[in-house]
């Protein structure tokens, strides 16, 4: 049975994170945070509470796991990180072997590379690993999971597998498929706006307005903890759209290659500091406002039990 909130904790990345490879002085690529004090990585490994965690990084959604491995390793050594494990998994009875289950049950960090996130699912999806790794996200205090581009989008229940930028918001332009599950009130997109994916998680939202839309720009990020409360990481931005208000809304109703037309989709923009609770539905400038809400609400909550009626003793 889940707990109620997760032990555990999420780190979704929209791709493209600084990895501490600094740019040439003649190439026009910026970097906007500082690696070893800012990046997303190195927030990564603050998280597991340890110095030096014990990282796995699972390969599988790359076509290059070879070069993908090599970058996260020397990436891992750049903050003094050194018990880093490949689980280098391309075929679904690779995700069979015990000793990718046991080396799982050791991690501190599980880090889940970019490429396919259709792959993740294929390989992982019903074995024992996948119920390892949901067993470990409930019950183990600062574990982390942490997902880039691919890695990240596969989160969820709900997934987008793929879909046309230029047919954006005409019906059949989104596919939609199952990801891992780790999630189940939020679909995730990633590259969001370098890429330009904003029509395609609106109708990720319209054929699904119970579910929370994000939005993750590259180098940007969420760190989920509790499975609800998610904190903008990174450089760039991250959208929330959010279709429970949603009045009218023909996604369902119209024809393959029809325009969709949306009533009332609410949308926020996240920077990094920003918080978002995807089960409130409410956006707070920074964490401590969201806590300071939580306990109010708690106080509010305690201040209204009503007393038990005492039984008398007393024979009438």
């Amino acid at each position: 049975m889940k707990n109620s909130k997760p032990l555990g904790k999420l780190i979704a990345i929209g791709g493209n994170e600084d990895k501490g490879t600094y740019p040439n002085p003649r190439t026009k690529k910026k970097y906007y945070l500082n690696f070893f004090e800012l990046g997303i990585l190195k927030r990564v490994v603050l998280e597991s509470g340890k110095e030096d965690p014990r990282i796995e990084v699972i390969t599988t959604a790359s076509m290059i796991p070879e070069e993908v491995a090599k970058i996260y390793v020397t990436s891992f050594a750049m903050l003094n990180c050194h018990q880093v494990g490949i689980m280098d998994v391309r075929t679904p009875e690779d995700a069979l072997q015990p000793e990718y289950v046991e080396r799982l049950r050791l991690a501190d960090v599980v880090m889940i590379s970019g490429g396919n996130q259709s792959r993740l699912t294929q390989m992982f999806g019903g074995t024992e690993f996948l119920r390892v790794l949901k067993q470990r996200y409930q019950e183990s205090p600062n574990f982390v999971i942490a997902g880039t581009s691919a890695g990240a989008m596969a989160m969820s229940q709900a997934m987008i597998a793929g879909g046309s930028v230029p047919d954006s918001l005409m019906k059949g332009a989104v596919k939609m498929g199952t990801g891992l599950g780790l999630l189940d009130n939020v679909v995730i997109d990633s590259h969001f706006v370098k890429r330009g994916r904003f029509g395609r998680l609106i109708e990720a939202v319209a054929l699904h307005p119970k579910l929370i839309g994000i939005g993750l720009g590259e180098d940007t990020g969420v760190l989920i903890t509790g499975g609800h409360q998610f904190e903008a990481i990174g450089s760039n931005l991250v959208v929330i759209m959010d279709g429970h208000k949603l009045e009218h809304n023909n996604a369902h109703a119209a024809r393959k290659g029809e325009a969709i037309s949306i009533e009332n989709m609410l949308l926020h923009v996240l920077v990094k500091g920003n918080v978002y609770d995807v089960t409130q539905r409410e956006f707070y400038p920074e964490l401590k406002l969201l806590l300071e809400a939580a306990e109010s609400d708690q106080l509010t909550a305690d201040s209204t039990v009503t007393p038990s009626p005492s039984v008398s003793t007393d024979v009438q």
